[in-house]
């Protein structure tokens, strides 16, 4: 589980820093609600939900494989790279596209999961079989 703790803990600060970033844009600009045309608060607003959309999922997973596995090297490896691949999407997000920050954070999200939940998957039927 300490794999968990410390790839939540830093993913949830992200988010918290993400959230931040809209809300200032939104004061500033004197928008509650929605982008109100602004295309700085749009990128920010997806990029926060970008990580609010991947977070979860990404971290049930890395749950369920730590609790399965232990803190294998691969599990360990696998949370890093979820951790790092969200750190650096927002960072591409920021800049135009197509990026390398943005590219590599997309792909390093769904290599994480998807690895994470075939993991998962067959020590699911592993157990269900057993």
């Amino acid at each position: 589980m300490t794999v968990t703790m410390i790839a939540a803990g830093i993913l949830g600060l992200l988010l918290v820093i993400l959230s931040v970033r809209v809300s200032l844009v939104r004061r500033t600009g004197a928008v509650s609600l929605g982008d109100g045309g602004n295309p700085d608060l749009l990128v920010r607003i997806r990029a926060q939900a970008n990580c609010a959309e991947y977070v979860p999922i990404g971290l049930i997973l890395l749950f369920l494989a730590e609790q399965l596995a232990g803190a294998h090297w691969a599990i360990v490896a696998l949370g890093a790279l979820l951790v790092v691949a969200r750190i650096m999407h927002p960072i591409g997000m920021a800049m135009p596209a197509p990026n390398v920050p943005r590219v590599l954070g997309t792909a390093g999200t769904w290599t994480a999961i998807a690895f994470l939940a075939l993991i998962c998957l067959f020590h699911g039927i592993e157990r269900a079989l057993a």
